[in-house]
């Protein structure tokens, strides 16, 4: 059995010679020892160097697979794995592998050495970046102290500052489980402040959030806990009543299950797959305390297809229920919106459902769904260049937003309630890729069916944001 040793070296050779295997070809042979693909060999040592502050253990779990390898070529796809997976651990600037034939007295013919160079990330990385959100766009500027005590430990700070006075600042410590980094628990302290004029409401948010994150064969699961004390003042005097019996603070106090499976082949233009997304929110149940009290349903199903010529076919539906306890009336920052250039197109942010005096209050149920078809632009459908970046798209839009009787009615008349009224829309337009994550989107669209409560966007639409119906 081969053996690990770890070494640190000095630092200003860390950089030196980082040679992966994806260019071996010049150490394939040395001391006239040829190997081939299929030929047997036996990794007799692995080296490591560049560790400082990282845990020995850290990286010997991923590179004693290599030991496993039975012919060269096993060597050159095991190292491939082990540069990715320690590129993963998010705590090296740069992963180099390098193979060569033993040497020493007692070295093999058929016996290889590997010798992983890894180069740490600095202790602390300061960056300045846009994000997009909401049909927001926001600066953020953020610092943080990457592999904090060895084991791929995290400790951000953020601040940001976005387009429509909203404000954010938050402290994040992220400790991966076991060194795997889809096992991980957060502890976030935040601060956030935001305005909301189509509710004439401004809030701010201090709170601390729990969250650990477990993932399984079926999919991504997260549970939370969150302690959130909101303050909403009115943001002008021509202000609802409603949503001046709403103003002042409260606390929060929930638990949070959040299970996601995305098989998409990826966000902005995916061209199969699906997106399930389920979650449910208990606040203020007896030992959790908080003056919030409910409980909260959620569920996303997005659909893609493709089908000719990349065209694309994608359904998406979500909807929401949720149910005040103990007599007491839901609040106006925890019920559902729909309405806007992300969601129902053609109505404003937050336009679509109940209104007071011209101010959306939201409800406590609601459906939307979007039936979309994709196509390349039909001047430059080749790949490469804009025609990556760009792509057309006609659509339908509908959904519904309203408050049940929970206690009184059936399900029948909540199923009643849910459908009549209900708007759609249709329309046509342009989307922008922004990045990996985001997308910017230019549409006419024609409102088919509205309520006079509602407040309608017909014509041209913009919006920008990570995800849209």
């Amino acid at each position: 059995m081969g053996t690990v040793h770890a070494k640190e070296p000095e630092i200003n050779n860390m950089n030196e010679e980082h040679r992966s295997h994806d260019n071996m070809s010049e150490d394939h042979h040395r001391n006239h020892h040829v190997f081939h693909g299929d030929i047997k060999v036996k990794v007799e040592k692995v080296h490591i160097e560049g560790l400082g502050r990282t845990k020995d253990d850290m990286v010997t779990k991923h590179v004693n697979q290599l030991f496993k390898a039975q012919t060269f070529k096993d060597v050159i796809l095991k190292s491939g794995v082990v540069k990715q997976e320690l590129e993963e651990l998010g705590v090296f600037q740069g992963v180099g592998v390098f193979i060569d034939t033993s040497k020493g007295p007692e070295a093999r013919p058929d016996g290889l050495d590997v010798t992983v160079i890894v180069k740490e990330m600095r202790r602390i990385t300061g960056n300045a970046h846009t994000s997009v959100g909401n049909n927001e766009g926001s600066l953020v500027l953020g610092v943080k102290c990457p592999n904090l005590f060895g084991r791929a430990e995290n400790l951000a700070a953020e601040y940001s500052r976005g387009t429509k006075h909203s404000i954010g600042f938050n402290t994040t410590f992220t400790k991966p489980l076991r060194g795997n980094q889809q096992k991980r628990f957060t502890v976030s302290a935040f601060r956030t402040s935001g305005d909301f004029p189509s509710s004439s409401y401004k809030e701010t948010d201090n709170g601390v959030l729990l969250d650990l994150v477990l993932p399984s064969f079926l999919g991504e699961h997260s549970f939370k806990w969150e302690g959130n004390w909101r303050d909403i003042s009115c943001l002008s005097r021509t202000a609802s009543f409603a949503v001046r019996e709403m103003s002042g603070h409260s606390v929060k106090s929930s638990v949070k299950h959040l299970y996601t499976r995305d098989t998409r082949n990826e966000r902005i233009y995916p061209t199969q797959g699906y997106l399930l997304q389920l979650s449910q929110e208990l606040a203020g149940f007896k030992a959790l305390g908080g003056d919030v009290q409910f409980l909260k349903g959620e569920a996303e199903l997005q659909m893609n297809r493709k089908f000719f010529s990349d065209c694309v076919l994608s359904c998406s539906l979500q909807a929401g229920l949720m149910k005040p306890f103990n007599y007491t009336e839901t609040r106006i920052n925890d019920r559902f919106f729909i309405g806007g250039p992300t969601s129902v197109r053609g109505f404003n942010f937050r336009g679509l459902g109940p209104h007071t005096d011209g101010d959306s209050v939201g409800g406590e149920a609601y459906w939307a769904t979007g039936l979309h078809l994709y196509t390349p632009l039909p001047f430059m459908p080749g790949r490469g260049g804009l025609g990556d970046l760009i792509r057309t798209h006609v659509f339908l839009n509908a959904g519904n937003l309203c408050n049940l009787n929970l206690e009184e009615q059936n399900i029948h008349q909540h199923l009643e309630q849910l459908r009549e009224n209900f708007r759609w829309s249709y329309g046509a337009g342009i989307i922008l890729r922004l990045g990996r994550i985001a997308r910017f989107e230019l549409n006419y669209v024609i409102p088919k069916t509205a309520q006079p409560m509602d407040s309608v966007n017909a014509g041209l639409q913009f919006g920008v944001g990570l995800s849209f119906l």
